[in-house]
């Protein structure tokens, strides 16, 4: 039993090391949201808000065809599992996903962006109002809701923005890992 504690505190102060290492190269925590709303400036140009704590929206597109419209990112692990809806205002949500949790007891979550779906904001809430949702933490969302607003990988018709090779790649970059 000791053992293990020694174990577990060398393993901490390693994963310190490295949430250290990302928060210096990011310019803010080490934590999954922080760290998405990183990826997610580099990848489509966004102007991120002076503080992680703003309330509505994370930054504003600074180019492209959403130039000058304000986004809140949010990761998951699966977004299937619902989404945080702020009752501030925002004009979009681009969400990042890992691939869908396997049943049963899993006990390590890799870091894996698998998917990205760019929903417009006041779209959405009155699709899920007309449905009778409550909005707010973990919000239903339906597997449709998904497909129509997913923007990487493999798009759809009703995709709402196409995204350049480059865009592509980077986002890749955060794919499965090859073992």
């Amino acid at each position: 039993m000791t053992e293990a504690l020694h174990q577990l505190a060398a393993l901490l102060r390693a994963r310190d090391d490295l949430d250290a290492r990302i928060a210096a190269l990011t310019g803010r925590s080490a934590r999954p949201g922080d760290i998405g709303e990183f990826i997610a400036a580099q990848v489509f140009d966004i102007e991120l808000a002076g503080t992680a704590v703003q309330a509505g929206y994370d930054g504003i597109f600074r180019s492209g065809p959403l130039a000058g419209r304000t986004v809140n990112v949010k990761i998951y692990g699966d977004a299937f599992a619902g989404l945080d809806i702020s009752p501030h205002p925002c004009d979009f949500y681009l969400v990042f996903s890992g691939p869908p949790r396997p049943l049963g007891a899993v006990r390590h979550h890799q870091w894996q962006l698998s998917a990205a779906y760019l929903f417009d904001a006041h779209r959405l809430l009155e699709t899920l109002i007309g449905r009778g949702v409550k909005i707010g933490i973990a919000t239903s969302i339906r597997r449709a809701d998904l497909d129509a607003a997913r923007i990487f990988p493999n798009p759809t018709a009703a995709s709402p923005l196409r995204l350049t090779p480059e865009q592509i790649a980077l986002l890749s970059l955060f794919g499965a890992p090859i073992r």
